[in-house]
């Protein structure tokens, strides 16, 4: 589940809206935490993208492999997969209502979703507390797809508006730990609030370097957690909504200039260098309209 945070520009009529990164477990924990906290941003609504394919994979579907032919059920009917796999959306709601915004659910469709699995997903959001959930079909319509889901995101941060001005709402967002807890201490927090680990494992090396932050005075500094972006545990493959699972943490490194540590978890990896010489030289539009070399 990818997700979008907007916020109304104190005065004008206008909405920013910004991309938080993959996943709400990780794109949206990190711009409240790390984001909001540093430039004193106040959004008034998180929007968390999800569609019906993913929600089947999280459900049960079969494995989804870049270069290989989609599996049937991804393109068939199948409320039972659908319903299954709802639990992780519904986890990351509860999440981004953590954090005391408004959470739009925007259901990208592809043509093959059928009206009856958009509708369960709908329910299901509504029923774990989204303030909206909206088939956005600009795949297929451009921008007249997406209109429902503007205005249900104008009425989210109206709404957030209105509480603020009547006192329901200091507008500060909400954060998961405090600067003065520990680097460990807020790691833990993390793990157990949004992943729904049982405990988090620190290896030799993750210790010490957490020490050596900790020593040079690098401890107040928000947390970055490196961690796959297809599962809430460090497992790519542990689906749906597991709990009770461990976080292993095998580095910590200190991005001081940015203004945080980033911790790295399970097998993942930092982005490699990019090449000298750019994707974009080899994609092209013919007269045609036809666009050759994107893939």
């Amino acid at each position: 589940m990818a997700d979008k945070i907007a916020l109304r520009l104190a005065g004008k009529k206008g909405v920013v809206v910004t991309e938080a990164g993959f996943g709400a477990d990780i794109g949206c924990e990190k711009f409240f935490n790390i984001k909001t906290r540093a430039s004193g941003l106040k959004p008034d609504c998180a929007v968390i993208v999800a569609t019906v394919r993913a929600l089947k994979t999280h459900g049960g579907g079969p494995p989804v492999s870049a270069g290989t032919p989609l599996h049937r059920v991804y393109s068939e009917e199948n409320l039972e997969l659908v319903t299954k796999g709802c639990c992780n959306l519904q986890r990351h709601i509860e999440n981004t209502r953590k954090f005391g915004v408004g959470v739009v659910v925007a259901l990208n469709q592809f043509h093959t979703d059928t009206k009856a699995e958009l509708e369960v997903v709908r329910e299901l959001a509504l029923k774990a507390g989204a303030d909206a959930c909206v088939v956005s079909n600009h795949w297929a319509l451009g921008g007249a797809g997406a209109v429902d889901l503007g205005r249900a995101v104008l009425a989210v941060c109206d709404a957030s508006k209105d509480k603020r001005r009547l006192g329901g709402s200091s507008g500060v967002p909400r954060f998961l730990y405090g600067v003065d807890e520990t680097l460990k201490a807020k790691i833990e927090r993390v793990a157990v609030e949004i992943y729904r680990a049982s405990k988090v494992e620190f290896l030799p090396l993750a210790e010490q370097q957490l020490e050596q932050c900790q020593r040079l005075g690098w401890g107040s500094l928000p947390i970055c957690i490196a961690k796959t972006q297809y599962s809430f545990s460090s497992d790519p493959e542990l689906k749906g909504a597991p709990e009770g699972h461990t976080l292993t943490v095998r580095e910590a490194r200190a991005s001081v200039g940015a203004g945080f540590v980033f911790v790295l978890t399970g097998a993942i990896m930092t982005i490699p260098g990019l090449p000298t010489r750019p994707g974009y030289y080899d994609v092209d539009l013919k007269e045609d309209g036809k666009i050759v070399g994107l893939f």
